[in-house]
């Protein structure tokens, strides 16, 4: 996938369900992996073009493992010309020593989320930016049908009233097969992820579930992602009429 096409699923995304406004100033969390540096580079090169002005900030929320490095990011924002903080924390004890093991995941993911959230109101932000993909919406759905007996999935925009803060999806009409090859055309610096329960979890589950039904009946995911867009979920923004 070349840069023009991944700007156009953002803008469309950003369009459709109004993420961007003027005089935002977006948190990107970037983690080391394909899809946060992809968005923070969509962002970036939406900037040039995009009818609202908008302002940019990366952050990594430092989990603690001693093997994880961010220079590479540090550099790579240095780059596009986007302001960076590393937030150093201690998820990585609290998880792993003070957690069983059904429970770590999302814990994990509330602290990380607190993390951020809490940089991005320290450096004046009003949204963060989340670098969630089609598939990933697709997952998620799966995983709501079969753990939470509905169908439903995340919202393209939240805006979290106890924060003032919105979290916006830009990615939300990227499929991730373009994003891999995004990453390997434009040679992203991604950094492996150090915790020893990457690929091991009930995503992972729903996400090799989601590959084999798509390989068994071609087309599936389209039609899901059409399903789940088309479903009027109570806290899903309306989308702009065209």
């Amino acid at each position: 996938m070349k840069l023009q096409q991944l700007l156009s699923y953002v803008r469309k995304a950003a369009d459709d369900y109004r993420l961007l406004e003027d005089q935002d100033k977006i948190a990107v969390g970037i983690s080391g992996g394909k899809d946060s540096l992809a968005l923070l580079c969509a962002l970036k090169n939406l900037q040039r073009f995009y009818p609202k002005r908008f302002s940019l900030m990366a952050f990594t929320v430092h989990l603690g493992f001693e093997d994880f490095h961010p220079e590479p990011l540090k550099q790579y924002c240095e780059s596009l010309g986007v302001p960076y903080k590393v937030i150093p924390t201690q998820i990585q004890e609290i998880v792993f020593r003070q957690t069983q093991s059904a429970g770590r995941c999302s814990l994990c993911a509330r602290l990380r989320k607190g993390a951020l959230n809490q940089a991005a109101l320290q450096y004046g932000c009003n949204k963060v930016a989340y670098a969630h993909h089609r598939d990933d919406l697709i997952e998620t759905m799966l995983l709501s049908l079969f753990f939470e007996g509905r169908f439903h999935s995340f919202s393209p925009k939240t805006y979290w009233e106890r924060t003032g803060l919105t979290l916006i999806r830009p990615m939300l009409y990227v499929p991730e097969a373009e994003l891999i090859g995004f990453q390997n055309k434009y040679r992203l610096p991604v950094i492996q992820n150090p915790c020893p329960l990457d690929g091991h979890t009930k995503r992972q589950d729903a996400k090799d579930l989601l590959r084999l039904l798509n390989t068994s009946y071609p087309g599936v995911k389209d039609r899901l992602f059409a399903a789940i867009r088309s479903a009027s979920f109570d806290d899903w923004p309306i989308p702009e009429m065209k």
